[in-house]
């Protein structure tokens, strides 16, 4: 389902950019660095690949959460500076790709084991992007207060 979701994407946006072009728009697609999503949480293995790819970008200095990210993919959108492939994508998987990444990456993948995952993983930053993507882990918030789930909203009933 992965690879007939990628063709739809890149057909959709073959249409999109057909009609955006001819009021100066335009549509790309874009190819992500690996981060936690509802999506990425789910498919097994990938929550063990990001916790080690975490790791391992954060010690070399290039590792970029989500905001860090679209942000500069929409600052390079204006004058071109993102790198493309061969389809015209905008790449901005090229840290997690880069052969420094992937050689650690291969290195460390056998050595994980349960007893080792601290030392070798990132888990708690993984654990923290996940929280955070469903509304928890945020700093100042009482998660253990008292709510009510009613709350009126004025103007709208």
């Amino acid at each position: 389902t992965i690879g007939a979701a990628k063709q739809h994407l890149h057909a959709t946006a073959r249409k999109l950019d057909a009609r955006l072009r001819a009021h100066g728009g335009q549509a790309r697609v874009a190819v992500l660095k690996a981060l936690v999503t509802q999506s990425s949480s789910a498919i097994p293995i990938m929550p063990l690949y990001l916790s080690l790819l975490f790791r391992v970008m954060k010690q070399q200095g290039s590792h970029e959460g989500c905001i860090e990210q679209i942000h500069r993919l929409l600052s390079g959108l204006h004058g071109d500076s993102l790198p493309q492939d061969e389809q015209g994508r905008l790449r901005l998987d090229t840290a997690e790709l880069a052969p420094e990444v992937q050689h650690e990456l291969e290195r460390l993948w056998p050595l994980v084991t349960t007893e080792r995952m601290d030392e070798l993983c990132d888990f708690e930053g993984y654990w923290q992007d996940f929280l955070k993507l469903f509304g928890f882990g945020f700093e100042g918030v009482d998660y253990g207060a008292e709510v009510d789930p009613q709350v009126a909203i004025s103007g709208l009933f």
